[in-house]
């Protein structure tokens, strides 16, 4: 039979957001019919939501952009429980960017430790969320705080695969420390060069990076690599170094453009040439494409919770 309306075995794929870029590419690589939802607000800005396909005993999957989250939260959980209460076979989450990573303990007296608590809320409302690339930075796995499995995936095989499309030769850079673990990797499997920056933090939006002397950097085409851009202080300080140090053209590229205060606006008048970001956030920079990464993943979960045993590299984290 066909996969469509009417095969059953196929996963049903939700989304809250119509113009999700991963939405189409995701749904045919997991074989998955799109599941219909209607959705509006009342004049009191309460949501309205009601799932107009049928799920009982259905293999559901939600796919969330879960930038700005809380405005997306509770649309999130309302789908999440009413698939629960249709008799939904299983539940999971596809959020390629994962919200709420930053409050990792609690710096002052009082703070509320917001990554254990959104954590929980997700934990209690699916059976498993796949992601890429969190900011993990005192936690060592998600399985830290989330209570269902929980897997974080690279998003740097999908950036190699721009990169070596590109025609430029770039020398990689990697604004800090934290950001080496990628750039060495993308430029050992690129065959390009790079090298890593040394950031010191003055503040939530006040940083300075200091580039390594004896680099290359005149006339080179340059690619800051990093995980994610927010608030782009850090890309920001890089590309003026670059450019104080005379590199030919730059290019910023990261997995997630979140692009926090107009960051993006910032950065090309910093003197960036151009940005370029995965489809995880929907935005004018996507360049490259997630969905070759994630889609292995969900089907194993989803072979998983129809009872079949994973597979090796089914989770290459």
């Amino acid at each position: 039979m066909k996969r469509g309306a009417t095969d059953l075995s196929a996963p049903l794929l939700f989304s809250l957001a119509a113009t999700l870029p991963l939405s189409a590419p995701l749904g045919k690589g997991i074989h998955a019919v799109h599941g219909e939802l209607e959705m509006r607000h009342f004049p009191d800005g309460e949501s309205y939501l009601r799932v107009r396909s049928p799920v009982h005993e259905r293999h559901c999957v939600l796919l969330a952009n879960l930038s700005q989250p809380d405005e997306k939260l509770l649309p999130l959980l309302f789908l999440a429980h009413t698939l629960r209460a249709l008799g939904a076979a299983s539940i999971g989450l596809v959020a390629p960017y994962l919200c709420y990573m930053r409050q990792d303990k609690a710096f002052q007296p009082g703070e509320a430790v917001t990554s254990r608590i959104f954590a929980g809320l997700i934990s209690d409302a699916v059976n498993w969320l796949l992601t890429v690339d969190p900011h993990l930075h005192r936690y060592h796995s998600l399985a830290e705080i989330y209570s269902i499995p929980a897997h974080a995936l690279s998003g740097m095989p999908a950036m190699q695969t721009w990169i070596e499309a590109q025609p430029e030769e770039f020398l990689l850079v990697g604004p800090d420390a934290e950001s080496q673990q990628w750039v060495s990797a993308l430029a050992h499997a690129t065959g390009r060069p790079y090298i890593v920056g040394k950031k010191q933090r003055h503040g939530d939006r006040s940083v300075t990076v200091t580039l390594p002397e004896d680099a290359q950097i005149r006339r080179s085409a340059v690619l800051i690599v990093d995980d994610v851009i927010s608030s782009g202080h850090t890309v920001l300080e890089t590309t003026a170094a670059l450019k104080r140090a005379g590199a030919g053209s730059i290019v910023c590229a990261a997995v997630h453009g979140v692009f926090a205060e107009d960051a993006d606006r910032k950065i090309l008048q910093a003197g960036a040439d151009r940005l370029a970001t995965s489809n995880s956030i929907p935005g004018q920079y996507g360049a490259f494409d997630l969905s070759p990464v994630l889609i292995p993943a969900v089907k194993a979960l989803l072979r998983e919770h129809r009872g079949g045993a994973p597979e090796k590299g089914d989770y290459p984290e």
